[in-house]
């Protein structure tokens, strides 16, 4: 498969209008307007959207939504799928008139995680407008970001993403809660498709209850992430992870608490990759400085 980058997310909410508030005023995003009720679509670029957060009687993540080049490659990638024994569901039109494409398809992991493949976003060109001032989120051929998925079946996983998605890997870690040397280690594999961002995908070797470990998105430098952190205080956000510099991607980002149960990382400066050049490697600290995780737990308590 020929994907070219993470294009949106769905996500689950019983509460709208808390995540109105939260994307506009927190993360900086626009919100569309929609008068069914029922979705909001987040604007971070020109595109219509980039996360579709649809409400439903339970919080927590929905899909990735992967990009590919035209209606040929998504054919290809269907066929892909169906020749490694996937089971596909091709969406309807109502379902495409949804997500402002042409064509989709959703099919899911071992663990269940689903995943959606699609081909032309429709472009409203409308340019984006931060509702708090933000300069904007880097996106394009980037895609808009990063997932991290629960991957229990760990190797089951890996393999599907490597050797039937088609994703190559950037690095790895093996990672515990605690000091306690006799915790198991966890696994934590960064993967990245066929753009230059670090990663569009992780997965992690360890469930969630909300479907997904984090969503990260990145803005347009240093200054942008600290006028983040001021509003995160000042609207009460559970911060769940203190302001810091990953050792992989180099990403300077701190991490806060979404309204569908699940974390989301806010970043900048994150790296670009040469994968002609590149050569996977194994971290042994998640970060340079910074990240201190154990601030979510204290609160969790």
């Amino acid at each position: 498969m020929d994907i070219r980058g993470l294009g949106y997310v769905t996500l689950r909410s019983r509460d709208l209008a808390q995540w109105r508030h939260y994307a506009s005023q927190v993360l900086g995003m626009m919100v569309a307007p929609q008068e069914d009720g029922q979705r909001l679509y987040l604007k971070m670029d020109d595109r219509p959207y980039r996360v579709l957060v649809q409400h439903s009687d339970e919080d927590g993540f929905g899909a990735c939504g992967w990009e590919v080049a035209g209606q040929g490659a998504f054919e290809q990638a269907l066929a892909h799928l169906q020749q490694h024994g996937v089971t596909v569901y091709r969406g309807s039109a109502a379902d495409a008139e949804e997500r402002k494409i042409q064509a989709l398809a959703h099919f899911f992991d071992p663990d269940g995680n689903r995943h959606e493949v699609f081909w032309g976003p429709r472009q409203d060109f409308a340019r984006f407008v931060s509702p708090v001032g933000l300069k904007g989120f880097v996106t394009n051929d980037l895609g808009m970001g990063h997932v991290v998925l629960p991957a229990p079946n760990f190797e089951r996983c890996r393999e599907f993403y490597e050797q039937v998605m088609g994703f190559g890997l950037s690095d790895l870690m093996k990672v515990r809660f605690t000091a306690d040397s006799a915790e198991p280690q966890k696994a934590l594999h960064f993967l990245h498709c066929n753009n230059a961002r670090h990663h569009s995908l992780a997965i992690f070797e360890c469930p969630m209850p909300h479907g997904c470990v984090h969503l990260m998105v990145e803005v347009q430098g240093l200054d942008e992430v600290g006028r983040a952190l001021d509003r995160v205080h000042t609207h009460g956000v559970k911060l769940t992870a203190t302001l810091g510099q990953h050792t992989n991607d180099q990403v300077i980002s701190f991490y806060i608490k979404t309204p569908s149960g699940f974390d989301l990382e806010y970043g900048c400066d994150g790296l670009v990759v040469d994968w002609q050049q590149h050569t996977p490697f194994e971290s042994t600290v998640v970060s340079h400085w910074g990240h201190d995780f154990s601030i979510g737990r204290e609160q969790a308590q």
